[in-house]
């Protein structure tokens, strides 16, 4: 059985986003909950070349409930295969009035109930003067995680 049950992937991952982001800055429950709750207990993430497990993850997402920034994800394409998905994406957000664009490719595995066991991203961050046409993306906004 697959994590993705059918869902288009570019939806799915959207909504992995989106949903997590929205638990940590909307909600109240413990960090580590909901960081469990979208993440197997032996997740590693590496992004840009560092490191996280739970622990560094759990730490990474508590000042993100503190800046409560606000983020929309461009999912442009998204493929899966078995448990695994990969998708180019742009993330934009916005943080105590500060506008970052962000160049996402995410490579993922996922267990059967949905959690993330291993996250691999790259980022690059998109100078704020890039003209329309060198700008990433496709129409289609997705709110999303920050």
């Amino acid at each position: 059985m697959t994590p993705f049950h059918g869902t288009d992937p570019k939806k799915f991952i959207a909504d992995f986003h989106t949903s997590f982001h929205d638990e940590l800055v909307d909600g109240d429950e413990d960090t580590g909950v909901i960081v469990d709750r979208y993440h197997t207990p032996d997740i590693v993430q590496i992004a840009d070349g560092h490191r996280m497990d739970r622990e560094k993850l759990i730490a990474h997402a508590r000042p993100v409930r503190k800046n409560r920034p606000s983020g929309v994800w461009e999912v442009h394409e998204a493929v899966a295969n078995g448990d695994r998905i990969a998708a180019r994406s742009t993330l934009h957000v916005t943080n105590r009035n500060r506008k970052l664009t962000l160049e996402v490719y995410f490579f993922g595995q996922f267990t059967p109930d949905g959690r993330m066991r291993r996250g691999h991203s790259l980022t690059r961050t998109v100078p704020l003067d890039a003209a329309p046409e060198q700008a990433p993306g496709t129409p289609g906004r997705q709110e999303a995680s920050a």
